[in-house]
């Protein structure tokens, strides 16, 4: 796999170790890196739907395993809702979760992706009231 692995911890005297740059502990190419992810499904796919119908798409990647950040600026409003309620039970039915990252940005993911932190905008501190809605 082109991964190399030193044991580092180990009390041991050898000056071989002294004289080995960081990089050379942990290196992998891109295309081992890109064929490890295939192989364990961790890719982030990012997707701008045009319409309703690529609904299905983005369920997929979901399915299989895979983070997708929707940007939906190109959809109609209408078509957006109906976007987010189809993800939003799909992402239920998988155990995933769906956060929202921008203005019509959402980050979908499966349950074997934990993410961590929260991107808040100004829309957060206005009345919460409004969360049924989708703010352009």
């Amino acid at each position: 796999m082109g991964l190399k692995l030193k044991k580092l911890f180990e009390d041991n005297d050898d000056d071989s170790l002294q004289n080995v740059s960081e990089d050379e502990f942990y290196t992998i190419s891109k295309e081992d890196a890109v064929k490890e992810a295939d192989k364990t499904g961790n890719k982030m796919i990012l997707l701008e739907p045009r319409a309703y119908s690529e609904s299905q798409q983005i369920a997929d990647h979901l399915k299989s395993r895979n983070s997708v950040v929707v940007n939906l600026k190109r959809v109609t409003s209408a078509q957006a809702k109906r976007i987010i309620d189809f993800l939003s039970g799909c992402i239920y039915a998988i155990g995933g979760s769906m956060q929202k990252i921008g203005v019509g940005i959402y980050l979908c993911t499966p349950k074997n992706v934990n993410v961590q932190g929260k991107i808040s905008d100004e829309t957060d501190k206005k009345d919460e009231k409004d969360t049924e809605e989708i703010d352009w």
